[in-house]
This record gives structure tokens, C-alpha cells and sequence, in this order.
């Protein structure tokens, strides 16, 4: 399948000043894939190394950090002769062996050569906030997300569709409206999984889909016992089977007692953190006004919680295909819960924005998430259906005298002044629209 983040790694490839890159992401997201897809694609030769519980290079990285050294152990350990100017090195999962992360510090300092080196971790979050001495300064990173709903429609030979909304051909869109809002539900029970997308792929079974689905929810499971502190373990499960509830109250604002009665935010910080930092859950901000930075605004206790992955929610609360497809009066409220999951990743991964969300202090008043793009606050309300009412939205547009507000909901495109309806399945072209404006 088709990863848009391939060319960004040949971007990389071609800067004279590049940096040994960091490739982050939760597990089974496709890290390891899209790095040896790319070594085979641009590479003469690729030293692929894996350090989860490799002996040999705990002791390669406990000596010295000779460069020499460290690239004729890697070189043995890969079976490839490594020659910096043609070889590809992979570092997987570089966090098991902290050493090893040290010394991309090395490598970029050495002044013969400009080296190709991609590491990835899955739990590097976790090592970094453990201590890890992390080369601040001497690498580049990249967010790898499951495949998003733009990638779903390559992947499921819908590429034609795709192209047109890049075209922000609106006629011929809301002509073929139907096809993407069907994609767009396949989409919400597939998620972006690799496994889960090849599974569908394979032969449209979704019970498949479910059974792959289930399968990745309980490996995450399983690694909270094997890498979490043990004290930690049972809060981290009970975050983590909260946040579908969490998301279905009309108030989507993380609330502790949701978990259990009485509970207080100390007790569950370091759960939450050790989710976030392995990938598996986005935490959105609250901010107390519509002002640039918008960082500078935010509001540290209040927060939103979101999965990895749509198909994932979809899965942990065995919401069943027939209803997700076709519809269902008593599945309503779940929806928007579906829906703000969607536009979470897709803000991530698409747009590349760190999403923040607003609500009164005094009152009801809520806009679902707020960006800051090109100096500019961005206010963008979420529903998932056909709606066109924004009294929030609205009212946040002329109180902090923005340009513009965004609603996005399964509504055809229109323009207003000072707001604009985009389409769900079209919220990866939002910075273009607003460009337009």
C-alpha cells in the first residue's frame, strides 16, 4: 500500500543537511514496513538491525562511541557492508538499547560523512520520559499515524476520488457525495491499521477485520504488563477501557470520576502520560481563548482523550458493521463520538497540527477543536451529520475577530462570510480552503 509519508523520507534523503531521522509511532502502525520499503526503493544496500532483546548490541553500545567501531558491529550484525554513501541503516525499536539512541549524536557529528541512518521506537516516548539520554539537536523526527482516510481511499483503488478533492472540484464532489460518505463509514469500521486495512483488502470480510482489530487491542494490553511499571498497570487499563465512554458523553472533557468514583487526577496523570508517550492515545488541550500562541492559552487540568485509531473505537465497543453502515436511531450519540475520533487523526496526520479544543467557562459554549495555521486561530465545530448550525463557532469567530470558522459535517461544501462548511470525508483539504478564503 501507499504511504504519503515515503515522500517525505526521500525528502530527506536528498537534503544535504539531513540528521540520522527518528521515526515515532505506536506499534503496528507501519514504521518498520514504510523503513524497509524505502531502504529497497533508494537504496543500493540496507543494514537492517532490530534491538528488541539483542544481547550483542547492548554490548556493541555499552563501549566507546567510536564511530568505526559502532558501524563495523552493525555491519556484522546486518550482514551488509555498510558504505555511508549507498547504505541505508535501520534501527528498530533503538529505545531497547538507550546507548544506541546516544549515539546518532556521534554519527552526525562525524565530519567524513553524511550518514543514512532511520531509527524507530515504538515505546520511545516512554524511554525518553524514563531518562534516556535523547541527542537533542542531532537528529530529525517524524510522526508516523495509522493510514489515513486519503491513503484508505489509494489503498482501496478509490484514487480518482481522491484527486478530485485535491482538484476542490465541488460540483463534481457533490455529485459522487455518496461514494465518499460510504467510504468514509467503511473507513470508521476498518480504521487505518495496516493489518486491518490488508485484511479488508484481501477479501472485503469485515468479521476479518474485526478479528485483526481484536487481536492488535490485546497485544496493547499485553504491553502494559511487559513495559509499564507494574504499579501502573491497573490504572493504565482502566484508561484505556474508559476512553470510548469518555467520548460518547455529549462533553467529551476527560472527567476522572468516569473511572472510578471518587478518583482524582494524581492517581491517573502517569497512566495517561505513558499512553500518550507510546502513541496508542492523543490527549487535546483545552484552551481559555481564541489568541496566537495558542499554546500560551491552554488550561493543563482540562483535556480530551482520543484513541490511535477510529477502527480501533469502533472495535472496543464491538460496534457491529450493519449498524455503523446502514444506520441506527439509538447509535446516534456514539457517532459524533466516531466522527471527532476521525477529524482528531486526520488533523494529525494530514494537516500535521497540534489540536487544542475551547469551551466557556460559564456556560454550555463549545467549539471542538481549535488550530493555530500560518499566524492565524482556525475554530472548527465537528458534526456528524447534515447540519449547518454553528452558535458556538459563530460566536467564537466574533469574539476573538477571526477570519474564519470551520464546520465540517456531512453537509455539501458551501461558503459563507466567515464560514465555511467542508464535508467530513474532505477535512485533509482544509488548509487549501482556508487558503482560499
Amino acid at each position: 500500500m501507499k504511504r504519503f509519508a515515503m515522500e517525505k523520507l526521500v525528502n530527506w534523503k536528498n537534503d544535504e543537511y539531513r540528521l540520522p531521522l527518528i521515526i515515532r509511532g505506536a506499534r503496528q502502525v507501519g514504521k518498520t514496513w514504510l523503513m524497509k520499503e524505502f531502504g529497497r526503493l533508494y537504496f543500493e544496500k540496507v543494514a537492517y538491525i532490530n534491538f528488541d532483546h539483542n544481547k550483542r548490541m547492548e554490548q556493541l553500545f555499552s563501549g566507546d562511541f567510536d564511530v568505526d567501531r559502532m558501524l563495523s558491529g552493525l555491519s556484522i550484525e546486518s550482514d551488509v557492508e555498510i558504505e555511508p554513501e549507498n547504505t541505508l541503516m535501520i534501527l528498530d525499536e533503538i529505545q531497547e538499547v538507550p546507548a544506541a539512541l546516544q549515539s546518532l549524536k556521534y554519527f552526525c557529528e562525524d565530519e567524513r560523512h553524511s550518514y543514512f541512518i532511520v531509527a524507530a521506537g515504538s515505546l520511545l516516548g516512554i524511554a525518553v520520559h524514563e531518562g534516556t539520554s535523547f541527542p537533542v539537536g542531532k537528529v530529525d523526527s517524524m510522526d508516523l499515524y495509522p493510514l489515513s482516510f486519503s491513503e484508505f481511499l489509494e489503498a482501496t483503488g478509490n484514487g480518482r476520488l481522491l484527486k478530485l478533492m485535491q482538484k476542490q472540484d465541488y460540483l463534481m464532489i457533490t455529485a459522487f457525495k455518496e461514494k465518499y460518505i460510504d467510504l468514509l463509514k467503511m473507513y470508521y469500521y476498518v480504521g487505518g491499521m495496516p493489518a486491518a486495512v490488508n485484511a479488508y483488502l484481501a477479501d472485503k470480510n469485515l468479521k476479518n477485520v474485526r478479528h485483526i482489530q481484536k487481536r492488535l487491542i490485546s497485544s496493547y494490553e499485553q504491553d502494559f504488563s511487559k513495559h509499564a511499571p507494574l504499579s501502573y498497570v491497573p490504572r493504565i487499563q482502566m484508561v484505556w477501557d474508559g476512553i470510548p465512554s469518555q467520548l460518547a458523553k455529549e462533553n467529551k472533557k476527560f472527567i476522572y470520576s468516569v473511572l472510578r468514583e471518587g478518583a482524582r487526577a494524581r492517581e491517573f496523570e502517569l497512566a495517561i502520560q505513558w499512553l500518550t508517550d507510546c502513541g496508542l492515545c492523543h490527549k487535546v488541550g483545552r484552551v481559555s481563548k481564541g489568541g496566537i500562541p495558542l499554546k500560551a492559552y491552554r488550561d493543563l487540568p482540562a483535556f480530551k482523550l482520543y484513541l490511535v485509531d477510529v477502527g480501533l473505537l469502533a472495535a472496543m465497543t464491538d460496534l457491529d458493521a450493519k449498524t455503523l453502515l446502514m444506520g441506527n436511531d439509538i447509535f446516534t450519540e456514539f457517532k459524533g463520538a466516531l466522527t471527532e475520533q476521525f477529524v482528531c487523526q486526520e488533523l494529525l496526520a494530514e494537516l500535521e497540527t497540534v489540536p487544542y479544543y475551547w469551551s466557556a467557562s460559564n456556560s454550555s459554549g463549545e467549539v471542538d477543536f481549535v488550530l493555530q495555521h500560518e499566524g492565524e486561530v482556525i475554530p472548527l465545530e465537528v458534526k456528524a451529520e447534515e447540519n449547518l448550525n454553528a452558535k458556538s463557532l459563530k460566536s467564537f469567530v466574533q469574539t476573538y475577530k477571526l477570519a474564519c470558522g470551520i464546520r465540517t459535517s456531512m453537509s455539501d461544501y458551501r461558503r459563507e462570510e466567515k464560514m465555511i462548511n467542508l464535508p467530513l470525508y474532505m477535512i485533509s483539504q482544509m488548509w487549501e480552503v482556508c487558503g482560499r478564503h
